[in-house]
């Protein structure tokens, strides 16, 4: 199966414990980052999105197989 890829902008949902949330890609992540103090290990073989919750305005980094078109 080919790997999801989504563009800055695009809709997206994720689950998490407390339900189901949505947001906006804001960019794809190809390199080691840190979002607040939780380290991310991106790479271009394992890349990773941010997204912003439509919600609370916060920013998380997630693994493409996370993520669905909203």
């Amino acid at each position: 199966m080919a790997s999801k890829t989504f563009k800055a902008g695009a809709p997206v949902a994720w689950d998490h414990s407390q339900g189901t949330s949505e947001g906006k890609v804001v960019r794809k992540l190809t390199k080691p980052t840190t979002i607040k103090t939780h380290k991310v290990a991106a790479s271009p073989e394992n890349p990773e999105y941010l997204v912003k919750s439509d919600k609370t305005g916060a920013r998380a980094a997630h693994r493409p197989s996370e993520l669905r078109k909203a």
